[in-house]
C-alpha cells in the first residue's frame, strides 16, 4: 500500500456497517498500517440511513474529517440507491461494492459511473440469511471488499473477525461468519 485509501460505507442502521468498518479498519492494521475508523449517524433508530468512514495508509493519517472523495464505496443496502448518492465524489479510479440482486451490469447502469470506477455486486444479505440465519451483511461484504479492492486479505480478515467475534459469539456463530466471508469471497461479480 503506498497510499491513502478511503472508505465511504452507506447502509442503514442495524446492518453492521460500523462494524464493518472497524473489521477493516482492525485488520489493516494488522498488516501494520494507520487506520481510522468512525460512524456518521442521523436518527439512531433500526433502519435509518447512516455512513461509516475507514481510512488505511502506510503512513501516518493527518485528516480527522468525513471522507468525500471516497477511493472506494461499499453499499450494505440497494434500497439507499433511491435516496441517497452514494456515488457522489467517488475518484475515477474508485470501486464501488453493492449488496444487491442486480447483476454487474444492471448495477453499472443504476449507479451512472464512468467506465473507470469498478462496480461489484454481491448478494451478501441473501448469504447471511443463508449463513447466519439474519440479513446482517456486513460480513459477507467485507468478504467481498477483500476481493475487489485487495486492500485487506481475506486471511487476515477471518483472523481479526475470528478474533473480536470470539469475545461476543459462539463458536457456531463464529464459523458461519467466516462461511459468509468466504462465499461472498468466491460469490462477488464486477462489471
Amino acid at each position: 500500500m503506498s497510499e491513502l485509501i478511503e472508505i465511504r460505507w452507506h447502509a442503514r442502521a442495524g446492518q453492521g456497517a460500523v462494524t464493518a468498518a472497524k473489521l477493516v479498519a482492525d485488520t489493516a492494521l494488522l498488516q501494520g498500517a494507520y487506520i481510522q475508523a468512525m460512524p456518521e449517524y442521523g436518527p439512531e433508530r433500526t433502519g435509518a440511513p447512516l455512513k461509516a468512514y475507514t481510512r488505511v495508509s502506510d503512513a501516518p493519517i493527518e485528516v480527522h474529517n468525513t471522507i468525500v472523495n471516497p477511493n472506494i464505496v461499499v453499499v450494505l443496502d440497494d434500497t439507499l440507491l433511491d435516496s441517497v448518492d452514494v456515488t457522489e465524489g467517488i475518484k475515477d479510479d474508485g470501486a464501488v461494492i453493492l449488496n444487491t440482486e442486480m447483476n454487474a451490469a444492471e448495477a453499472r447502469a443504476r449507479l451512472n459511473v464512468p467506465a473507470s470506477v469498478k462496480v461489484a455486486v454481491i448478494d451478501a444479505s441473501g448469504i447471511a440469511i443463508d449463513t447466519i440465519g439474519r440479513d446482517i451483511p456486513n460480513t459477507p461484504i467485507v468478504g467481498a471488499l477483500s476481493k475487489v479492492t485487495g486492500v485487506v486479505p481475506v486471511t487476515m480478515v477471518k483472523e481479526r473477525l475470528t478474533e473480536t467475534f470470539g469475545k461476543k459469539f459462539s463458536q457456531e456463530m463464529i464459523d458461519a461468519n467466516l462461511h459468509s466471508v468466504d462465499r461472498a469471497y468466491e460469490e462477488v461479480q464486477t462489471a
